[in-house]
């Protein structure tokens, strides 16, 4: 018998059973323009429904499911945001996070999720379209709309390289797998005389320009369309960047790819890994664990790994005096290390 002090109740499993449905309701929320329309002001179902140019019956019902599951508030028939919904759920709003629901619920990774127990069966993916599909649709999405999060992971990331990078003449910054680019455009914005060179898949790239338009960095940014395993690198480097996205291999793919990497590194230059990582028990940190469930279903061999894996991939290719610096508020960690002498 378990000594745990938790247990399994029916309570909790009702609660599994039915959260699909809170996140079809927030999904549905922010691609209907919701919570935009409430930010006017209180309203019932009829104006809302009005402006939105939706059935009034239909709009009623998911009004009052979104205050069923704490994403609005009703009183006497009229629906009004509740505290932080304006901030978070309101699409003017500088802290913006509704997109990331296109990312982090999006129908690529239900899809897949549905067939977990034929990725388990299989050990991998079963998937005829997935994370390792050349040009797959979904990173166009990412690199779109997971700006929220990648932002306060990449300030974590200059933040650690600010005071080498600042005595720098110059700083050639290669972002691999850049998606939405914001790693290496926050260096590019922090320091005026770095360039970017910016290596994913030809329809990832003309999004990562947008946000280095709008980020004041255009100029500076190269096209490195390709497959990372392939697609020659240039260089070299002052830093090089991998970041999530060596979760998606096993470990000896992922220290291949920094061994392919490692020469286009300069002698005095540094590798940046993102990334989550595997540092406790599963029930003291779920999310690296749950998030090594979607890398079973989307990928051949992927899953999320320990500090020390990372630790000897990087010595193995070439890099020491590995440091990790967490990100408030997000489970990622940020790992900087050294090009080895000789």
């Amino acid at each position: 018998m378990s000594t745990s002090k938790k247990s399994v109740t029916r309570e909790s499993l009702l609660g599994m059973m039915q959260a699909y449905k809170t996140t079809s309701l927030l999904r549905t929320g922010v691609s209907m323009g919701v919570f935009d329309c409430l930010d006017e002001g209180p309203a019932d179902a009829e104006t809302v429904a009005g402006r939105l140019g939706s059935d009034v019956r239909g709009m009623r019902i998911l009004l009052n499911a979104l205050a069923a599951v704490g994403l609005a508030e009703e009183n006497d028939g009229r629906f009004a945001l509740l505290a932080g919904a304006e901030q978070f759920l309101v699409s003017k709003s500088p802290a913006y996070f509704g997109d990331m629901v296109r990312v982090m619920a999006s129908d690529w990774e239900w899809d897949a999720l549905k067939k977990l127990d034929q990725a388990v069966r299989h050990g991998g993916t079963v998937m005829e379209v997935h994370a390792e599909t050349p040009g797959y649709e979904y990173w166009e999405d990412f690199a779109s709309h997971a700006v929220a999060v990648a932002r306060p992971t990449a300030q974590v990331v200059a933040d650690a390289l600010e005071p080498w990078a600042a005595g720098r003449d110059s700083l050639d910054v290669l972002d691999v797998a850049c998606g939405h680019g914001m790693y290496g455009l926050t260096l590019a914005q922090r320091n005026p005389q770095a360039r970017m060179w910016a290596l994913d898949w030809p329809n990832v790239l003309p999004l990562a320009e947008q946000h280095a338009e709008r980020m004041g960095v255009r100029d500076r940014v190269h096209r490195l369309p390709g497959d990372m395993f392939e697609v020659p690198l240039g260089g070299p480097y002052d830093v090089v960047l991998v970041t999530n996205v060596l979760h998606h291999f096993s470990e000896e793919r992922a220290g291949e790819l920094l061994r392919r990497l490692a020469p286009a590194v300069k002698p005095d230059g540094k590798i940046v890994l993102v990334g989550f990582t595997l540092d406790a028990p599963p029930a003291e940190d779920p999310a690296p664990h749950l998030f090594s469930i979607l890398m079973l279903t989307w990928t051949f061999e992927g899953e999320v790994h320990t500090v020390q894996s990372y630790t000897r991939m990087l010595s193995a290719a070439g890099f020491t005096n590995s440091h990790r610096h967490e990100v408030p508020g997000l489970a990622f960690r940020v790992l900087v290390a050294d090009k080895a002498a000789g």
